[in-house]
């Protein structure tokens, strides 16, 4: 990508299901596209929990001073949802009024609509580009993920100009059955080091704020409160340990905080679980904590993993498409079967018996995400930008 003052008769549209999504997956590339084009985004911006809209409303009002051009687009996560068909309308209405050079889009919900409704443009010369975060069909997933998601992602690749994939099983089978223009692999959407790297905390006042004792052996685990993410797993190895002094932090919030919080009293780990909610302070949590945990069903390549390895954190994890590309079992952490409660304890028992070998795992933690840096990405884009 070429370093000439933007022309802005030169547009492209970046389109998500959710604008989450565009907040945490897609700033970066928003930021390399504006070097060059006039930057557009497409999403749904509306979320019905009170705190969550305000968080929405603050990041539109950013985007837009940014000269970011904000289209509201009532796309539904449900692909069953009658919402995207509207939402498919507005978003074919959109493209064929603009002439974007390029259409980058994120999410499957997204996609299908915008790879459907971009096929005149394309036959003009507008180039889509589509990033998956992680197929809904991998190794060990549902039939009913095969038989829908597949055969619709594979027919939709040849509307697809750059198919980006960012772990290596979905690029080998990507690059093997989908017939999309090009297949590429970049190492997710990176993640800053350098500014990891300097965190700094003061420890005792940061587990003083969230009810942790100084002395205690420190879970951590960050995700949305949902069934994928599958917090349930680890309380009940929480339980299993019988450790009054390990200590759960669960960062997030979800569908799933009420069952939770009812499983925590019934396992009579008030005390020890700490669900936090949503937090801005993430990494400072992250450097009073001892390991990270991270026990998913499914994944692309976990922004959350990889910010836990940039600080330095031994690792447990599920043994899933994306986590095996960041954790190397027995070197940085412990790879174990995402329903595997026996396992999980057994993990973390071993780290908390072994100092040793908990900082021995940050440490080669630190250095195997250094490839997944944010520069790195950022290269990687630059050039799939220019080169489309």
């Amino acid at each position: 990508m070429n370093n000439d003052k933007v022309d802005y008769f030169k547009k492209a549209l970046v389109v998500t299901t959710v604008a989450s999504t565009l907040d945490q997956f897609c700033m970066n590339g928003i930021k390399i596209l504006q070097k060059t084009y006039s930057v557009s985004v497409a999403a749904n911006f509306y979320v019905g929990n009170n705190t969550s809209q305000k968080r929405v409303k603050e990041f539109k009002a950013g985007l837009q001073e940014k000269n970011i051009v904000v289209n509201e687009i009532n796309f539904n996560r449900n692909p069953f949802s009658k919402a995207n068909f509207f939402a498919y309308k507005d978003i074919k209405k959109l493209i064929n009024s603009n002439s974007f050079e390029i259409i980058h889009c994120h999410t499957p919900v997204a996609a299908m609509a915008v790879r459907l409704a971009a096929r005149k443009a394309r036959q003009k010369g507008t180039k889509v580009i589509y990033t998956a975060h992680g197929f809904h069909f991998y190794k060990g997933a549902p039939l009913k993920n095969w038989l829908l998601y597949y055969p619709i992602e594979r027919w939709l690749a040849r509307y697809t100009d750059v198919l980006i994939t960012i772990n290596k099983e979905d690029y080998e089978r990507a690059k093997k059955s989908f017939r999309a223009g090009k297949v590429e692999y970049i190492p997710g959407v990176g993640v800053d080091t350098k500014k990891f790297g300097e965190v700094i905390v003061d420890k005792v006042a940061k587990r003083r704020e969230v009810g942790v004792p100084e002395n205690a052996f420190v879970i951590l685990s960050v995700g949305e409160l949902n069934k994928n993410k599958n917090h349930e797993t680890v309380i009940k190895a929480i339980a299993k340990l019988n450790n009054s002094n390990v200590y759960y932090l669960i960062c997030g919030q979800g569908i799933l905080e009420n069952y939770l919080n009812d499983l925590i009293k019934k396992l009579y780990l008030e005390k020890q679980v700490k669900v936090l909610g949503y937090r801005t302070d993430i990494g400072e949590i992250s450097k009073t904590s001892d390991v990270f945990v991270f026990p998913s069903y499914r994944e692309g390549l976990s922004v959350a993993l990889m910010e836990a390895m940039a600080l330095g954190l031994p690792v447990v994890c599920s043994n899933i498409r994306g986590n095996i590309d960041l954790i190397e079992n027995g070197k940085g952490g412990y790879i174990v079967g995402p329903d595997d409660v026996g396992g999980f304890t057994g993990a973390i028992d071993e780290i908390i018996q072994n100092q040793t070998l908990n900082e021995n795992m940050g440490k080669y933690n630190k250095e195997c995400i250094a490839k997944f840096d944010i520069d790195n990405v950022k290269a990687d884009m630059e050039k799939i930008y220019f080169e489309v």
